[in-house]
C-alpha cells in the first residue's frame, strides 16, 4: 500500500497564510485497530474555519498544535473495517484531516449515500456547508415571504444555499460576490433577484438599488465595510445570522465597524452561530437538502484541486475568494 501523504501545520501564521506555514510529509499507512476503520480519502474540504484553527487564540473550537495533521473533513471509502457500525466498501464524511487514509473509531464519522449525489457533494451541498445555510437562514434569520434577504459570498459554498432556499421561501434574494463571472452565475443560474459586485464600489448606492424595500435577512460571511453598509439599509427588527468574516481572518488589525449603533434603533437582532451547535437539525436538514438537490430547486457549484500537496494553495486562494463555489481538493 502506498504511503500516506499528510498536510501538517509548520508555522502560525501573522497576517495571511503562506505555503510555508505548512509542511508536506508521508508516513506509513495507520492500521485499524479492534472498534476502528481505514479510511482511503477521495476528497478534501477546505473552509474558511480553518484560518482560526491555525492560530493560538481563545476560540470555540480546538486549535491545531504546531506538527499536528490539518483539521478537515474528508469523504472516503472504508477499506478495512474492524467495527460493528461501519463496513468495507461503506463511503463516510468524517472530520479526519488534510491526509490521504486515516483510521477512526467512528465518532467522528457519519456514512453518505452517493445514490443521493456524488461524494464530493456531501462536504458541500449536501455536508456541512449546505447545514450551516439551512440551520443559519432558517432558524436565526427566519425569512418570511415577500421580505428581502441579502447574502454576502453569494457564489461561495454557503450562500449560494442560503439565497437558494430563501428564494424558495418566496423571498427577494440580493446576492453580494466579486466579479462580473460570479454576479452572473448567482443570478442566471441560482435564480436570485440581483447581485452586487462588491468590487464595483459604491456599496451604500448598489444596496440601496437592489433592495429598494429595505433589508430584513442578511446572511454574514464576510464582514467588514460591507457590513457597515447593510446596517444602514436595514428595517426594523432585521435580523442577521453571523456565519463568517473571512474578510478579517488575515487581517493584522481588525475593521472597526462604524454603524452599529443602527442595531439600536432598528431593534436590529445579530446571532452569531456554530452549525456543531445544532447537531439535532442536522439529520432534517440532511434529508431536505438532499430532495431539493434530486429535484433540481437546489444546485451547486465546486472548485477541484488536483492532489493533497496543492491544498495550502488551494486554501491560501479561498481565502482571498479566487474559488468559486465550493472548494475541493481531490486526493
Amino acid at each position: 500500500m502506498a504511503a500516506n501523504k499528510q498536510v501538517l501545520l509548520a508555522n502560525r501564521p501573522t497576517g495571511w497564510v503562506k505555503e510555508s506555514d505548512f509542511r508536506i510529509v508521508e508516513t506509513p499507512v495507520p492500521k485499524p485497530g479492534e472498534g476502528q476503520v481505514l479510511i482511503k480519502n477521495s476528497y478534501l474540504s477546505l473552509d474558511p474555519y480553518m484560518r482560526g484553527r491555525m492560530n493560538d487564540a481563545r476560540s470555540y473550537a480546538a486549535k491545531v498544535e504546531l506538527g499536528e495533521v490539518m483539521t478537515g473533513e474528508t469523504v472516503g471509502e472504508v477499506i478495512e473495517g474492524r467495527s460493528a457500525t461501519f463496513a468495507k466498501g461503506d463511503w463516510v464524511a468524517g472530520r479526519v484531516g488534510w491526509q490521504q487514509y486515516a483510521v477512526s473509531d467512528g465518532s467522528n464519522l457519519r456514512k453518505i449515500d452517493t445514490n443521493l449525489a456524488p461524494p464530493s457533494a456531501h462536504l458541500g451541498v449536501v455536508g456541512m456547508p449546505g447545514v450551516t445555510a439551512y440551520v443559519g437562514l432558517l432558524d436565526i434569520g427566519q425569512p418570511k415571504a415577500g421580505e428581502t434577504v441579502v447574502v454576502s459570498a453569494a457564489s461561495g459554498a454557503v450562500g449560494s444555499v442560503v439565497g437558494q432556499i430563501a428564494k424558495l421561501r418566496d423571498c427577494r434574494v440580493v446576492g453580494v460576490a466579486g466579479g462580473k463571472e460570479k454576479c452572473d452565475f448567482v443570478v442566471k443560474e441560482l435564480g436570485f433577484d440581483a447581485c452586487i459586485d462588491h468590487r464595483a464600489g459604491d456599496l451604500d448606492a448598489a444596496l440601496a438599488a437592489a433592495a429598494p424595500k429595505g433589508i430584513d435577512v442578511y446572511f454574514e460571511n464576510v464582514g467588514g465595510p460591507l457590513l457597515d453598509a447593510v446596517l444602514l439599509r436595514c428595517n426594523p427588527f432585521a435580523r442577521i445570522p453571523l456565519c463568517g468574516m473571512v474578510s478579517q481572518y488575515n487581517a493584522t488589525e481588525r475593521y472597526g465597524v462604524k454603524n452599529l449603533m443602527m442595531a439600536v434603533g432598528m431593534r436590529i437582532r445579530l446571532q452569531g452561530f456554530i452549525v456543531s451547535d445544532h447537531m439535532q437539525r442536522w439529520p432534517e436538514a440532511l434529508r431536505q437538502l438532499g430532495q431539493w438537490v434530486r429535484d433540481g430547486k437546489v444546485k451547486y457549484r465546486e472548485s477541484v484541486t488536483e492532489g493533497l500537496e496543492n491544498a495550502p494553495r488551494a486554501f491560501i486562494g479561498l481565502l482571498k475568494g479566487e474559488n468559486f463555489g465550493k472548494q475541493l481538493v481531490k486526493l
